[in-house]
């Protein structure tokens, strides 16, 4: 007698690299269980038993995309000896991760929200978390600068940080807009250039 469920050979991180793939690729709003299913290749009631429902099945996914796409831009940032070495890496990382050829363009964070009138509020409120996160790690990577002295104590921080955040940001979009590679590495060279102007800023400004 056949058994149901999950099948002894189920193996999670590839389920859950086809459940990203989808998710990626059309946002939350427009993958359905259906076609989870297929990718996957597991019944639902397999999905259920796995990983809970579908928004269970995402937040799976999202740690599953941090921790495989992720730390080639995050990881490591103490290693640089200037938090401006530290953010030019974020951003040409970022523009070599969102323009990769075997994965949908983008940053899945950025770009697999959900609509914000649907019913999918929870959904909504852990991406708006991971991308705050990035702001997040800025301004402690900032923070940190100022205790070293390479950033003045009266930077405004918060500014930089959100400022960065936002090129990065934008730079999902612009990748999934068609943007290459070598253009948004001269997005992120430009948004370097504005380093000095945001310190100048910060000094200036009360």
């Amino acid at each position: 007698m056949a058994t149901r469920g999950r099948p002894r050979a189920f193996d999670r991180d590839h389920a859950l690299d086809k459940a990203l793939g989808l998710f990626w690729e059309r946002g939350y709003d427009n993958t359905s269980m259906a076609d989870l299913s297929t990718a996957m290749e597991l019944r639902p009631p397999s999905i259920y038993a796995a990983f809970g429902d579908k928004e269970s099945l995402f937040d799976a996914v999202i740690a599953h995309y941090s921790k495989r796409h992720g730390a080639e831009i995050w990881e490591n940032l103490d290693r640089f000896k200037h938090p401006k070495d530290a953010t030019h890496h974020v951003l040409v990382a970022s523009a070599n991760a969102f323009t990769r050829e075997d994965t949908p363009h983008g940053c899945l964070v950025v770009l697999a929200a959900p609509q914000e009138n649907s019913n999918h509020a929870t959904v909504n409120q852990t991406l708006r978390g991971h991308r705050r996160k990035v702001t997040e790690i800025l301004r402690n990577l900032y923070a940190e600068g100022q205790r070293r002295g390479h950033i003045p104590s009266t930077a405004k921080i918060d500014t930089m940080a959100t400022y960065y955040a936002t090129v990065q940001h934008g730079m999902s979009i612009q990748a999934r807009d068609g943007a290459t590679r070598t253009e948004l590495i001269a997005v992120a060279d430009a948004a370097m250039t504005t380093w000095p102007n945001l310190i100048s800023s910060s000094l200036t400004r009360r």
